[in-house]
């Protein structure tokens, strides 16, 4: 299977505004719907991605574990439904009801959401501190569908989050995450995501 990874854009930028609506309650939201939050992490996912089946219900957990924490998250859909019918709003409607989401789930129709985040695969992860600039971009963890463990602990992630609701910079490399590429329309691919393409 070809794999993509994260484009790793530059961290200290500024998170894009956005405009979606959770597929579930039908609540709009924007970047400013979470401005009470002193975190927010921004998941691109998709139900046709095994590497997003992989991990979704460590994302359930870890949601779950960080729910009395002053940490925002919203999952973002950007594939091409016309390549895959499953990850319109309906599938993601069911995959939200399968783990009992604690955090919306939005569909990017337009694809513009993804392309301003520079995200390239699913799933792809973006961390933001209080002041809303990028403090972390990349993996979960280290584990891998179909490799023998670890098993799926997101430990990268948790380190990011713990180090960035503390006030403190994330320590050490950042590792990108890897799965299937953000299956864009026809003409939509962003000119950035060559650098997350497979060599």
């Amino acid at each position: 299977m070809p794999l993509t990874t994260s484009v790793m854009p530059e961290l200290g930028i500024r998170a894009p505004d956005f405009h979606l609506t959770d597929v579930v309650s039908g609540r709009r939201l924007e970047l400013s719907s979470f401005e009470s939050k002193d975190a927010l992490l921004v998941m691109f996912v998709a139900c046709h991605c095994p590497f997003s089946g992989y991990v979704r219900h460590e994302l359930a957990h870890l949601a779950s574990d960080y729910a009395d924490r002053s940490l925002g998250i919203v999952a973002i859909c950007a594939s091409d439904v016309a390549q895959h019918p499953e990850d319109g709003p309906e599938g993601l409607r069911n995959f939200a009801r399968q783990l009992n989401s604690p955090f919306p789930v939005c569909h990017d129709e337009t694809q513009a959401v993804a392309r301003a985040f520079q995200a390239a695969c699913t799933p792809d992860f973006f961390l933001f501190d209080g002041d809303r600039k990028l403090a972390y971009r990349g993996r979960l963890d280290d584990s891998r569908p179909g490799n023998p463990p670890p098993v799926v602990t997101g430990k990268d992630l948790r380190k990011a989050i713990d180090a960035v609701l503390a006030g403190r910079m994330v320590d050490g490399p950042q590792q990108p995450s890897m799965g299937c590429n953000i299956k864009w329309k026809p003409g939509n691919e962003p000119l950035y995501y060559a650098a997350g393409r497979p060599a």
